[in-house]
């Protein structure tokens, strides 16, 4: 697998992006694998409605990577993550975290499991399932949920599977102030920290949420 059924520009527009959030450009290569393939999968099997590759660069990839300075290892849990957004890119980048890549739709997962396989990533795995359906409670230091619904809405279909004094880290656009009011008893917000993506026009914030206990 390699990438060169990229455009050049989308390289120069990741290379420049890793820059500005100081990040290895070591990482560049497997993350461009990782892009070629999707691309090519999306063409056939319509994984996601962007279709640009130079638009998966910045709205997939960058976005994710806006994740990785707030979680660096233990076992992380990424509901609902469609073709492994934000999951792969942080497996990719974060070595020592394990990534559960929790998704129901067969297509998406059968391309995951071909990412994983082709790039190697021996700290990633597929669970196929929706996610309240996943018996692994409590199994895991983090959760994410990239676009998958509200606060309240997550914690109802995978709080299980968080242990107690884990975080749930939800990336959302504008401040979600009514989403916050709307938390169960149980769980507490730690931070809401803005994100910078670049070439991201508009807001974007994370927002992580403590299971109290």
């Amino acid at each position: 697998m390699n990438d060169a059924s990229l455009p050049a520009e989308a390289r120069t527009d990741l290379e420049r992006g890793l820059r500005q959030m100081q990040l290895d450009a070591a990482f560049a290569p497997p993350l461009l694998a990782y892009l070629a393939l999707l691309a090519r999968w999306n063409r056939t099997y319509n994984l996601t409605a962007i279709r640009d590759p130079r638009e998966m660069v910045t709205r997939h990839l960058l976005d994710s990577l806006a994740l990785r300075p707030y979680i660096e290892a233990g076992t992380l849990a990424d509901l609902g993550t469609g073709p492994g957004l934000p999951g792969i890119p942080l497996a990719i980048t974060r070595p020592q975290l394990q990534v559960t890549l929790v998704e129901s739709n067969g297509k998406k997962a059968r391309f995951m499991r071909e990412a994983v396989r082709q790039l190697g990533l021996g700290n990633a795995r597929v669970a196929e399932s929706r996610a309240e359906a996943l018996d692994e409670a409590a199994a895991y230091d983090h959760l994410t949920a990239r676009a998958l619904d509200t606060l309240d809405g997550i914690i109802a279909v995978g709080g299980h599977l968080l242990q107690p004094g884990g975080t749930l880290l939800a990336m959302k656009g504008v401040h979600p102030h009514e989403e916050i009011a709307a938390l169960p008893a149980g769980w507490s917000v730690q931070s809401v920290q803005p994100l910078q993506v670049p070439g991201l026009t508009g807001e974007r914030h994370l927002v992580v949420v403590r299971k109290d206990g």
